[in-house]
């Protein structure tokens, strides 16, 4: 695969007598977040990981990185939190992986989804502005914003049609970066990532969600599983390939926006084919339909044109969906064990 994308801005190696590169990653102890880390470390860089201040700590993603990783605590709701932080690191980059993600809780949950999701990017640039304008700023997008989709596939100028309250929040975020982009000269740029799994993956998102109850089956401990709408469509891909792509956004002359996707749609109903066939089961004899896991407003199908992607940041995806579904039923699998 070629290596333009890293060309365009060289790093300075541990060693050479130049300060490490220093990234913060908000959303550190989330899938990506995790994967980013593990990336940047392993590209030389020190890593400071954003925390939100919790009764309890959820590190288990990032628990074999935490002798290398500083974590500190700040608040996507807490302007002069952030500020500290961007001040305080002085960092080259920051990536914005923090959010309210999962989109059937923003029905439920709108307006906090729209104060982290949505005015939380506002806070987190401000803080940049302020404190360090100099670092350059990724800000985590979404294929949700396409929504009802007006061409396929989705391409960076397809015009947004969110379907959601996650989706309308993930518009605003992006525009956001664009306005402070075009208004302060500052080098923001955001990826608009279509869905993108791991073994990592949360258990409410319908991936994890499948290759589980695969696990449990298989293991004698379910006998069924219920979702919704099994035609919806989507463009999956591994969410360790697509850090990649986050970082060498980061790294262009010119901060640009890019889809990232594998170009591949595939349904509910396919997932569901592959991860029971993997463990040696037949799908149809578990699935159940359940109306409340229907959305309020679906959207039916999405696609990615990651054609930009792939010219000007020599990105493209190596795991395929068959791969990606394998890896996630194993690693339930095993832990089910």
């Amino acid at each position: 695969m070629s290596e333009s994308g890293a060309a365009k801005r060289p790093k300075p190696k541990p060693g050479t007598g130049k300060r490490q590169p220093r990234a913060v990653i908000t959303g550190v102890t989330g899938q990506d977040g995790s994967y980013l880390a593990e990336l940047l470390l392993e590209k030389g860089y020190e890593v400071i990981g954003v925390v939100r201040r919790t009764s309890h700590d959820s590190y288990e993603r990032i628990g074999h990185l935490l002798d290398r990783v500083q974590v500190v605590a700040a608040d996507l709701l807490d302007q002069h939190s952030l500020t500290t932080v961007i001040r305080d690191a002085q960092p080259d980059e920051v990536y914005n992986l923090a959010a309210q993600s999962f989109v059937p809780t923003s029905w439920t949950q709108p307006v906090l989804t729209g104060e982290f999701t949505a005015l939380g990017v506002t806070r987190l640039l401000e803080a940049i502005r302020l404190a360090h304008p100099t670092a350059r700023f990724y800000q985590a997008s979404s294929s949700e914003m396409f929504g009802k989709a007006l061409e396929t596939p989705q391409r960076e100028s397809t015009p947004f049609y969110p379907r959601s309250p996650y989706g309308v929040a993930k518009v605003y975020g992006h525009w956001i970066t664009v306005n402070y982009r075009e208004s302060y000269g500052m080098f923001a740029v955001s990826g608009i990532l279509f869905n993108h799994e791991s073994p990592r993956r949360g258990l409410e998102f319908v991936t994890r969600k499948v290759t589980d109850a695969v696990a449990r089956i298989k293991r004698g401990k379910a006998t069924e599983l219920r979702l919704g709408n099994l035609d919806a469509g989507r463009d999956w891909g591994f969410a360790g390939d697509y850090v990649d792509a986050m970082w060498r956004m980061l790294q262009q002359d010119e901060p640009r926006d890019y889809v990232i996707g594998t170009g591949e749609t595939h349904t509910v109903r396919e997932l569901c084919q592959v991860a029971f066939a993997h463990a040696g089961l037949d799908w149809q004899q578990y699935v159940q339909l359940d109306p409340r896991f229907v959305r309020p407003a679906e959207v039916d199908v999405l696609l990615a044109d990651a054609s930009q992607a792939r010219r000007a940041l020599g990105w493209a995806p190596h795991v395929t969906f068959e791969q990606l579904v394998k890896m996630m039923v194993d690693a339930d699998l095993t832990r089910h064990a």
